[in-house]
């Protein structure tokens, strides 16, 4: 199972949302167990794993670090674990730190100063690390060096203080928040896709194993299908359908058992939650499909603007759901028929009703 253990927390995590793509105390103490230790183990990612493939494997063969590695894509999809996969493949010990945590160079100072030769330095969210901090990685990353100031006003000084060898490795969920300066002292720079249905299978069944859950091929299958492209996802999914599984029948999970469980939790074929559907439902129904704008949206549906735009939409635009134009929200086809309603007759208004000029 492939899924990032140290995301900051979001109004998924804040929310409990099942389909929520950061991690909890409970996901993080079930992955811990689960993550995969080398990349023949990870699944998926195929692209991205055999470019990584080649970095380390020609650094061990050269006796030197491994280049610096930028590892950028949404949260679940892997990150944290191939970090740990690369301290692994190089037989070096990994420290673990975020961007939030870091809030003045003094503090990176701290760590990169403590670092042993070879060590990897996992830094996550590395986009909302501070400036001062920022500005002292470039020196490090690129020289093996930092510069301390010692004192105050025009008596300060700078000593330099020279690092081992260590091979950075950020990740990110916005890459585009990266400065150039530090984008281009990477190394190696991957993006994580989001999982085909297929890949989440062999997730689904691996886990499975591991956690002793009995799963036949339409059930993992079922549960795929419901994960949104997200390992950490599928992963619980499968906790709660085993849930299911164990109190109300045999424990096998099948595919009507999974549909049956996943029904209870809310969770639709296609991966959307209460959330998703109330967005959905609240623009064509009271909308006509829209276009409407965020802020009336989001008073129609009982939420927060911010909760709408950044745990809703990414998800219904990128399943073709709905659009963002200059006018507002749009519904498209596709939404009509996943509800099940039948969109107005051209020249209609928002409620539906006739327009002005004509049907």
């Amino acid at each position: 199972m492939n899924w990032d253990d140290t995301a900051p927390p979001t109004d998924d995590a804040a929310d409990g949302r099942l389909v929520g793509a950061s991690a909890d105390g409970e996901d993080q103490a079930v992955e811990a167990a689960l993550r995969p230790k080398s990349l023949d183990e990870f699944v998926g990612q195929e692209r991205v794993r055999e470019q990584l493939d080649l970095v380390l494997k020609a650094a061990l063969a050269r006796g030197a670090t491994a280049d610096h590695v930028l590892l950028s894509g949404a949260p679940g999809l892997g990150k944290t674990t191939l970090s740990m996969i690369i301290a692994a493949e190089m037989g070096a010990p990994i420290r673990i730190t975020s961007g939030p945590a870091i809030q003045h160079a003094g503090d990176l100072a701290a760590i990169l100063s403590s670092l042993q030769e070879g060590e990897v330095l996992f830094l996550d969210e590395i986009h909302r690390m501070s400036r001062p901090a920022e500005e002292m990685l470039y020196m490090a990353m690129e020289d093996f060096r930092v510069d301390v100031i010692v004192g105050k006003g025009p008596g300060a000084t700078a000593i330099p203080l020279e690092l081992p060898p260590f091979t950075l490795v950020g990740a990110t969920t916005r890459a585009g928040l990266l400065p150039p300066p530090l984008r281009d002292r990477f190394g190696f720079t991957a993006h994580m896709e989001f999982y085909e249905p297929a890949e989440l299978e062999r997730v689904v069944h691996r886990s499975a194993q591991l956690l002793d859950v009995a799963v036949d091929t339409d059930g993992a299958a079922e549960i795929a299908g419901r994960s949104r492209g997200t390992p950490r996802i599928a992963n619980r999914l499968l906790r709660r359908v085993r849930d299911y599984a164990q109190v109300k029948e045999d424990g096998r999970v099948t595919r009507e058992i999974a549909a049956a469980a996943l029904a209870v939790y809310e969770v639709d074929g296609r991966g959307l939650d209460r959330l998703d559907r109330a967005v959905l439902q609240a623009l064509l129904k009271l909308f006509g499909g829209g276009p409407v704008g965020l802020s009336t949206l989001a008073v129609a549906v009982g939420e927060e603007r911010e909760t709408v735009e950044e745990v809703a939409e990414p998800f219904l635009v990128r399943e073709g759901l709905l659009a963002r134009t200059p006018r507002g929200r749009v519904a498209t086809p596709a939404a009509w028929a996943h509800l099940g309603l039948v969109p107005p007759r051209q020249g209609s208004g928002a409620s539906g009703q006739q327009g002005l000029f004509g049907t």
